[in-house]
């Protein structure tokens, strides 16, 4: 009697099945590794932000502000931060050669949104770094699984025609075998599409409160900034 357990389907599946079973293993791996860092990663980020910003809000001054700020924070606005207070530094010393004009302030306020906007995108991309690979696994494996089921079909009927028997006996381990391939494929996909679209979710969020935060920076050096006479 042939085995129909999942490892004794895998055994004696043939060459083509099992590469794909592999292959869709591979995927699971790779998946599940990137949903834990992801876990752990924006859970991280949402706890040094919120410590990051009650900082700041909390400070008499930027200098100040910038003193909590560490090269290593997981704090997007942190980091976005960092990158415009170095940005404002810079505008300050090229106004300690006297008096500036209007139009220089506002031309250093361009300054300082392009390297908040720059700095924004880069967050961006860190924290959305290989949620690629999960919409790839979502989108991809239910067709690898697909395959290899069609594949171990085909060679389930190449056995009848080899047996010249059709009985449900000889036709029920072959198709069997082959299923598993689409059954593995969907298993593979769904946790990747549903943790993809709740980190995506997130990401948004992280986004939406970086963009929040770059606004309110701006808004302050503005006062200062333009204002000053």
């Amino acid at each position: 009697m042939q085995d129909l357990s999942l490892a004794g389907m895998f055994i004696n599946a043939g060459p083509m099945v099992k590469f794909v079973m592999l292959l869709l293993l591979g995927f699971s791996v790779g998946s599940w590794y990137i949903i834990f860092m992801k876990i752990l990663l924006f859970k991280r980020v949402r706890e040094e932000s919120d410590a990051f910003l009650e900082t700041f809000w909390n400070s008499r001054n930027l200098a100040e502000a910038y003193k909590a700020v560490s090269p290593e924070s997981l704090s997007p606005e942190a980091q976005i931060f960092g990158t415009g207070y170095t940005e404002l530094q810079k505008l300050g010393k090229g106004r300690a050669g006297g008096e500036t004009t209007l139009e220089m302030r506002l031309a250093g306020m361009d300054n300082l949104k392009r390297a908040l906007d720059k700095s924004r995108s880069r967050e961006s991309e860190r924290l959305g770094k290989a949620l690629n690979f999960l919409a790839t696994t979502g989108s991809a494996t239910p067709f690898i699984g697909l395959f290899g089921t069609v594949w171990g079909i085909m060679s389930s009927f190449q056995d009848i025609g080899h047996r010249g028997s059709a009985s449900l006996a000889v036709v029920a381990p072959g198709i069997s075998e082959a299923l598993v391939a689409t059954a593995a494929g969907l298993a593979v996909a769904i946790p990747a599409v549903i943790c993809f679209n709740h980190f995506s979710a997130r990401l948004e969020e992280f986004e939406s409160n970086m963009e929040r935060f770059a606004a309110d920076f701006l808004n302050l050096v503005g006062r200062d900034l333009i204002g000053s006479r």
